[in-house]
């Protein structure tokens, strides 16, 4: 398979990115005033105080990301992803994996929710958000309020960070973006993804139309 930035590579990935639209780059909801009201730019101290009121609240890079509550694509398909990458580190138990809610925070003006990520076991056995530093492997799932920020605004952070695998699972193309921190563009599975940490003598196989496959 070309690596992301192989001529090959590239003109593939810009094919398979013409589903893209224009409304994918917006927010889809409009903060509520009393968000609005805190200032252009937020910090994570804004972060927590702003209201438990079902709405996902996360900031990066001082920009705020809202999300309403998930449709039930999005929790099936964060639930079928959470089972096949337990089950491989059941087996290969170098990292834990953690569902979202969650509070990954780098500095003072980013703090992220992320739908799946994997830490090394070592920091979760703290069981202390503030130790969340590392993220071996990043999930989001798409949904229609989501499309900017986790191809945009989340997927640079997390490359930022040197995630060094960012997976955006995209229900409408059923397939699987897949990110590295030096990509430009992704490589777009639809057939099977891998992951291939270097601390497990094998990789993670995922079928992605099994993935995708209706409710029975």
């Amino acid at each position: 398979m070309p690596t992301p930035g192989h001529p090959q590579a590239t003109l593939r990935n810009r094919a398979e990115l013409r589903f893209l639209s224009r409304r994918a780059y917006r927010m889809a909801m409009p903060l509520p005033a009393a968000v609005r009201a805190q200032g252009p730019y937020y910090t994570v101290d804004i972060l927590d105080q702003l209201p438990d009121d079902g709405n996902r609240y996360e900031v990066v890079y001082g920009e705020l990301l809202v999300t309403p509550a998930p449709r039930w694509t999005h929790q099936e398909l964060v639930a079928r992803l959470f089972l096949v990458v337990h089950h491989y580190l059941e087996r290969f138990p170098f990292g834990h994996l953690v569902m979202s809610p969650a509070d990954v925070r780098w500095g003072m003006d980013t703090g992220v929710q992320p739908d799946l990520f994997v830490v090394p076991k070592a920091v979760a056995r703290t069981m202390d958000w503030r130790q969340i530093r590392e993220l071996l492997l990043v999930i989001e799932v798409l949904s229609p309020s989501t499309r900017r920020a986790d191809r945009f605004t989340k997927r640079r952070r997390y490359q930022d960070a040197g995630v060094p695998i960012y997976w955006i699972a995209d229900p409408e193309a059923q397939a699987i973006e897949v990110w590295t921190p030096e990509a430009t563009l992704p490589t777009i599975e639809k057939a099977t993804v891998a992951w291939a940490p270097a601390e497990a003598p094998e990789p993670l196989q995922i079928d992605i139309p099994e993935l995708f496959r209706p409710i029975e």
